[in-house]
């Protein structure tokens, strides 16, 4: 059964991999293959959302904060850059004459980087920690995080002036003077986020396996034994959530970069749940699942639009209650389900 089950795994890795790497590159077009990049973007969202969900039993309903803070990081220095010794265009019609402090360190990549890998880490575990010491957890957290997501949206609308309020941050074509809208510059950077993306599951891969994965994993089912084993679960859980924070902000920095635009709609309440709704479809305990869930449903997103302007969203949902009522595990629990199947009539008799 073990080996059955890691031979499973092993194809459901190699078939992600030959689907992002190799077979979307090589079948679609260059606006589509985008298309394609802005799913990936969301995957890595849905990998943290394994971590934490899957195997850390804490369901966040605010990762749009962080995929938000990636994005909105990576869209100040892109605009920066297109604006050169100007203000940027938003805070002009603002009236506002003087560029605010906080973006400043946003005119260098490197600190762009730096802030897209650190400040989503450090605010996720300081705030999430404070909640987990107070021994918040469950529907309360995801109702917190919740909570957080629509304040942030009302905060980030409301500061026209510093960060474009309903329009978001638009209108950036470059990166170091790099035309970042062609589509062979589209092209390279769909690889570039497909190496990242491979580079994160395989981390998040490593962080199961770990020792600390299967504290982890009893900390999901027995929180208070661990605790009496001495752990700090807590701390435990909140480095796996800001572990799950800085995948959310490298997502929302290649979104940016991908769609040429950030808006608040990525940080609200509807796109947090939708976050969710990737890795439930994919399999929340299967890592390559949570990617597939991520590019299906983020191919259905379009294709249904497109085909069923008016009703898509039906088709949409219909998907989401299947998924849930029949496939408990996801797209990923269809080879386990077999095999069981399979097994049971061999050893079993009908009934």
């Amino acid at each position: 059964m073990l080996d059955r089950q890691r031979r499973n795994d092993a194809l459901a890795w190699a078939a992600v991999a030959l689907l992002i790497l190799v077979a979307l590159p090589a079948l679609l077009d260059p606006f589509r293959l985008n298309l394609f990049a802005k799913y990936m973007a969301f995957a890595f969202v849905a990998v943290g959302i394994v971590l934490t969900w899957g195997y850390g039993g804490v369901l966040s309903l605010g990762q749009g904060i962080f995929f938000g803070m990636g994005g909105y990081m990576m869209a100040m220095f892109l605009k920066l850059e297109a604006s050169g010794a100007d203000l940027p265009d938003f805070m002009v019609w603002s009236s506002v004459d003087k560029l605010p402090t906080w973006w400043q360190p946003f005119h260098h990549l490197g600190w762009t980087i730096l802030g897209i890998l650190v400040l989503p880490a450090a605010g996720a575990y300081l705030l999430s920690y404070a909640i987990f010491r107070k021994r918040v957890s469950g529907v309360y957290f995801a109702i917190v995080t919740l909570s957080l997501a629509l304040t942030l949206t009302v905060v980030v609308v409301g500061q026209q002036g510093d960060t474009g309020g309903a329009n978001g941050i638009t209108d950036f074509h470059t990166l170091l003077g790099w035309d970042i809208t062609s589509d062979a510059a589209k092209r390279v950077m769909y690889f570039i986020e497909s190496g990242t993306l491979t580079v994160a599951m395989l981390a998040s891969l490593w962080i199961v396996r770990s020792r600390f994965g299967k504290i982890l994993i009893a900390i999901r089912d027995r929180e208070d034994r661990v605790r009496f084993s001495g752990y700090d679960t807590a701390h435990m859980k909140a480095f796996v959530f800001a572990v799950a924070a800085v995948l959310s902000a490298i997502g929302g920095a290649f979104y940016s970069l991908q769609v040429g635009l950030i808006a608040p709609g990525v940080i609200g309440v509807g796109a947090s749940v939708e976050m969710v709704i990737y890795a439930a479809v994919g399999g929340r305990l299967s890592i390559p699942g949570a990617v597939g869930g991520a590019l299906l449903v983020g191919f259905l997103r379009s294709y249904l639009s497109e085909t069923f302007p008016g009703t898509w969203l039906y088709f949409l949902g219909a998907l989401f209650i299947i998924v849930v009522w029949a496939m408990p595990n996801g797209l990923a629990g269809l080879t386990g389900l077999t095999g069981r199947l399979r097994g049971r009539g061999r050893l079993e008799p009908s009934r």
